[in-house]
């Protein structure tokens, strides 16, 4: 049986709550996967970018060179 679950790291430490169907059980494997939190740090990449005034630059020479394209007629 795979049986996964997000936990918190507290102290360095994580508790599994683990299922009742466990309960004979005398190993299991454990992986650790950081994904969740690089996704939240990528996040919080996003959310700083919505604020820096050369990425808004950006997005507003990407839309003027679009709305250029949107009166042109082929």
């Amino acid at each position: 049986m795979t049986y996964k679950i997000v936990c918190s790291v507290i102290d360095n430490q994580v508790i599994v709550p683990l299922p009742s169907n466990f309960s004979d059980k005398k190993q299991v494997t454990v992986y650790i996967d950081d994904l969740v939190d690089a996704n939240s740090q990528k996040l919080d990449a996003i959310k700083m970018a919505a604020n820096d005034p050369l990425f808004l630059a950006d997005i507003i020479a990407v839309q003027n060179d679009f709305d250029s394209l949107e009166n042109e007629t082929l």
